[in-house]
């Protein structure tokens, strides 16, 4: 249960992270420089080449299509775009780098033009190829190979989300302890990345707890809701780090039912109060409109 007791609680105990400096990323875009940091919530929009992904509304058929999306979203008002061509649904088809390069790179070429582009993938080869291509963010899903990203991305003078993780991708189910506080595990987790980022070059870096990702102890709907619940909630704990916080917003289908859609909008509050610099989703216009609301009526 949350209440606002635990919400005061959370405060008063952890309240000084809120003083701790945060580096703003920025990233020049046709449209003007893209700022995540303190300040507005930034909005990365995404769509998806996998038939696999279970956000129906989010795929995208063909590169035409990709296209067509990612240039709907940015006029809904993302500064980002994401791109996959692999899901990170466990049950989903594998997608090979070629195959991935295949899908991304016509529409990365194409929307680079006019938006920011980021590409979610943790194969090196994907990663030369979309940013050779104009992307601007690598989107970092796995642990196998990441100096050899790392090393591209700075290479390339791209942004880096560093999302957490322990295994090879995060096609591979690893465990969280929900009843646990995740939030020491996270700041140990991601204060030994980011070191390395640098070490690499790799200067501009967001953090992204994860809470998209799939976790063989979280498979209770209710369970997993929420853990990804209590993270949103106090996420400004990771500001130690100096480095933005990026969510993923659950959909909590058993939650929302027929109403699923509206999910994002409901978990944004707890992720904007949390003090979340960076916010993937699938409902662009909805979020835009919440986040509006959130900043007209000074909500913190």
């Amino acid at each position: 249960m949350i209440t606002l007791a635990d919400l005061a609680a959370l405060s008063a105990q952890y309240g000084d992270a809120w003083s701790a400096p945060v580096e703003p990323v920025v990233i020049d875009s046709p449209a003007g420089e893209v700022v995540i940091g303190d300040g507005p919530v930034t909005l990365m929009g995404c769509v998806n080449l996998s038939r696999d992904s279970t956000y129906r509304e989010s795929v995208a058929t063909s590169p035409d299509d990709a296209v067509r999306m990612g240039r709907i979203q940015a006029a809904q008002g993302a500064a980002i775009i994401d791109l996959g061509a692999e899901s990170s649904n466990a049950q989903a088809a594998r997608v090979s780098p070629e195959d991935q390069v295949k899908a991304l790179v016509p529409v990365v070429e194409q929307l680079a033009a006019e938006a920011v582009v980021s590409v979610e993938t943790y194969e090196p080869t994907v990663v030369a190829a979309c940013l050779d291509a104009g992307a601007r963010i690598l989107n970092m899903t796995g642990r196998e190979h990441e100096d050899a990203m790392l090393t591209l991305a700075a290479e390339y003078d791209a942004a880096v989300v560093i999302c957490f993780g322990e295994t090879a991708n995060v096609r591979e189910a690893s465990d969280v302890p929900p009843d646990a506080d995740p939030m020491p595990v996270l700041l140990e987790h991601f204060g030994a990345r980011i070191e390395r980022a640098r070490e690499l070059g790799a200067t501009r870096v967001v953090v992204d707890p994860g809470m998209g990702f799939h976790y063989g102890n979280l498979v209770d709907p209710l369970t997993r809701s929420r853990h990804q619940t209590r993270v949103l909630s106090q996420t400004f704990r990771l500001r130690p780090l100096g480095v933005p916080v990026c969510n993923v917003l659950p959909h909590t289908y058993d939650i929302f039912g027929d109403e699923f859609r509206k999910a994002e909008g409901f978990y944004a509050v707890f992720a904007a109060l949390g003090g979340t610099h960076l916010l993937r989703v699938h409902e662009v216009p909805h979020l835009r409109v919440v986040l509006s609301a959130l900043r007209a009526l000074e909500v913190r």
